[in-house]
């Protein structure tokens, strides 16, 4: 299975440039590939070309054929950038788009062409009317899922076949958002970086949700003091990997998860890629190198990331802040970074081991425990896992960075516009790059 890519920013501006005007039109999508370790390969677009009039050999209401002079230098030009193509082409009308005779004789020849030319990418055609979008291997009869990635995850095209298992089940669920959104969850396989007062109970909140398909990452084992926080854990379970007390949970919720646990740090890259193989993540992790990796896998690999963090602040007088914040960074969206939510030396630290912490002479002391307590957790992630459902399932809600003040109390929405040449999540960084990046992230 193949999966196609792309912001919802080009995908409007792909629509508005082909599907306004009395003729068929074309574009040029360039991809890079990822493999995941599930088999499925992703095409991440990052660029696209839409082609003069004179690249035009024929163009007209029922045929678009570009020139052999066009096909070769947008080739040459993938070739030189490691890239897939993916030919987009449009058809008049408000049906449902299919691909025509014309359209197959065409792509057997320039499947062969791109066969000899450029083998070591995979290439798709795209056809796009009012009605929709269909989407398949070049010159093949193999079709592909095509999303458009922003403030929503929105799945223009699936061919595959709905998973309608157990929705009675959910019948409660399905009342307020339908089977469509409750289908949607239960396709997604989501990771949780972080598995202690937030992530637990983004686990519980999830299965119960219905995601069945799960990646844990956490390097900590249980300590007394997180049973106060830890859903699912016991005093018997102090000294176990949080992953093994997270995975019990799951189990009991819903014995026929699928679920892998790491355990091991996201700031080492090995670690980091593997949420490559995921549809979303969320991130739980109370460090700024954790948060810095997150943000550049989600940006580089077109994966949404919610991050969930909680503050409580406390003077000798008392409590003097309770705050929680659960933010979405995907393509369109700011990142952490053009925010101004990371600090560099956090950062830098983070990266290090204890050795290089210890020789540095601008780090000083360890840090100190943060008080945690489980119902301002409980009240964050629970707003983390409603933007989830916004974010699928078509649950009405527009925040994407939402911001929770408990002494007031106060909840609200909040937008950071992204930096224009950020390195993280512009076009000009690492945005839809793939592999062909590398993670800032531990190399060992």
């Amino acid at each position: 299975m193949k999966e196609l890519t792309l912001t919802a920013s080009d995908w409007n501006i792909l629509s508005g440039r082909l599907l306004h005007g009395p003729t068929e039109a074309c574009a040029i999508l360039f991809t890079r590939q990822v493999e995941r370790d599930d088999g499925l390969t992703r095409l991440l677009t990052c660029d696209m070309l839409f082609p003069s009039p004179e690249d035009y050999a024929r163009q007209g209401h029922v045929e678009a054929e570009l020139t052999p002079g066009f096909v070769a230098r947008v080739t040459k030009l993938a070739r030189r950038t490691d890239c897939g193509l993916v030919f987009v082409h449009s058809h008049p009308g408000t049906n449902p788009p299919r691909f025509s005779r014309i359209d197959d004789t065409g792509e057997v020849q320039l499947s062969a062409f791109l066969a000899h030319r450029h083998p070591r990418c995979h290439h798709a055609a795209l056809v796009i009317s009012e009605g929709g979008v269909s989407a398949r291997e070049l010159g093949k009869s193999d079709t592909l899922r095509v999303i458009a990635l922003g403030a929503t995850r929105e799945v223009l095209f699936d061919p595959s076949v709905a998973a309608t298992a157990a929705l009675d089940v959910f019948d409660r669920q399905v009342r307020a958002f339908g089977k469509r959104g409750q289908q949607a969850l239960q396709g997604l396989r989501v990771g949780i970086v972080g598995l202690g007062g937030t992530g637990s109970i983004v686990l519980e909140q999830l299965a119960h949700l219905g995601v069945r398909r799960f990646l844990l990452i956490d390097p900590d084992t249980l300590e007394i003091s997180n049973l106060n926080r830890v859903v699912g854990a016991r005093p018997e379970c102090v000294g176990e990997p949080k992953t093994t007390v997270a995975e019990r949970l799951l189990r009991a919720i819903n014995p026929q998860a699928q679920v892998d646990v790491i355990q091991d740090d996201v700031i080492r890259a090995r670690v980091a890629r593997t949420l490559a193989n995921t549809d979303l993540f969320f991130g739980c992790t109370d460090s700024h190198g954790s948060r810095a990796v997150l943000q550049q896998i989600a940006y580089q690999y077109l994966i949404p990331y919610i991050d969930v963090g909680t503050v409580i602040a406390a003077d000798q007088s008392g409590v003097t802040h309770v705050a929680g914040r659960a933010q979405l960074l995907a393509p369109g969206l700011a990142c952490l970074t053009c925010g101004g939510l990371l600090n560099s030396d956090e950062v830098r630290r983070d990266m290090m081991n204890e050795f290089e912490r210890a020789a540095d002479p601008y780090l000083l002391g360890a840090r100190e425990p943060a008080p945690a307590v489980i119902s301002i957790n409980g009240a964050t992630t629970s707003l983390a896992v409603t933007m989830l459902l916004a974010v699928v399932a078509g649950v009405p809600g527009d925040a994407r960075h939402v911001l929770y003040d408990a002494i007031r109390p106060q909840l609200r929405s909040i937008r950071a516009e992204p930096a224009e040449n950020c390195y993280v999540c512009s076009k000009n960084g690492a945005l839809a790059q793939g592999d062909s990046w590398p993670l800032m992230a531990r190399q060992d």
